[in-house]
């Protein structure tokens, strides 16, 4: 068996997420002052969390986020960040599009809205044209983790370095100071149950959509379990700026496809004091 934490935090806000412009990955907007400050406030939230991996989608507001997070770390102020294009946002935005609005301000939501609704559609699923489809953006998040998971069985598979240099009871312990581990995971997944410790810590930083898109591939495609708390609202909404979900992953001898478990959803209680927008 062969144990693994992933956690996904989206990027902090940006002027076009407080004015309600979509940014896709046609505008590399930065963060704002507001979204500087989550960041600080998710690098501290996490700054006890020994993680053995970073990724990061590599347009600018995430790649602000990442470092305003590994800032603020006792243990990982000098990681590598390795920036990965299938973690960017859903690409919304067609040619016609950036003729219609330009390239700088990007194409608002109530658009979006306008144009999901005189096709006779909800706005989280319509695909504007020449946009990115849903599943487009799911395939895009179901490539990224597949390739974390060779990655992560092969180098647990090579040596045994990773309880060396960072024990995994202390991958383990380190999260469960501020997530709710022994609450919401399954007993097997519990270190009274005799499974083996976490081999890898896993932080990456991305995009709200592209978030969503991803829990949808955890729900549906690998039938993660959820805490029973959660309502279905909360699986499918889009997370806030800096918002965290955690996930335990785990490879049981000789099976392809793992078991995931999900400790929590868009978690964003950092965030308090600190000026939010969705």
């Amino acid at each position: 068996m062969t144990r693994f934490a992933l956690t996904v935090v989206r990027h902090g806000e940006t002027r076009l997420n407080k004015e309600k412009i979509l940014q896709g990955q046609g505008i590399d907007e930065p963060l704002s002052e507001t979204g500087f400050k989550q960041a600080a406030a998710a690098g501290i939230f996490l700054n006890n969390v020994k993680f053995t991996h970073v990724f990061s989608s590599d347009l600018v507001r995430t790649k602000q986020t990442v470092h305003g997070i590994l800032e603020k770390s006792k243990f990982c102020k000098d990681m590598t960040v390795k920036y990965d294009s299938r973690l960017r946002e859903r690409a919304f935005l067609s040619v016609g599009s950036l003729q219609k609005y330009g390239v700088a301000e990007g194409w608002p939501l109530s658009e979006l809205r306008a144009m999901a609704k005189a096709a006779g559609q909800e706005c989280p699923v319509f695909t504007p044209p020449g946009g990115e489809t849903l599943d487009q953006v799911k395939m895009r998040g179901k490539d990224f983790f597949e390739f974390l998971c060779q990655l992560i069985l092969k180098e647990a598979g090579q040596n045994e370095q990773f309880s060396q240099e960072a024990p995994s009871d202390c991958l383990e312990s380190s999260l469960a100071e501020i997530f709710p581990l022994g609450k919401n995971c399954a007993s097997k997944f519990n270190s009274d149950s005799g499974a083996p410790g976490l081999v890898a810590s896993v932080l990456v930083v991305s995009h709200g959509a592209y978030m969503r898109s991803l829990l949808d591939y955890f729900l549906t495609d690998l039938k993660c379990s959820f805490p029973v708390t959660l309502s279905r609202s909360e699986l499918t909404s889009v997370s806030p700026n800096t918002g965290m979900s955690v996930f335990i992953i785990n490879f049981e001898k000789g099976e392809v496809k793992p078991t995931t478990q999900c400790v929590c959803v868009n978690l964003q209680g950092h965030l308090t004091g600190v000026t939010k927008t969705h």
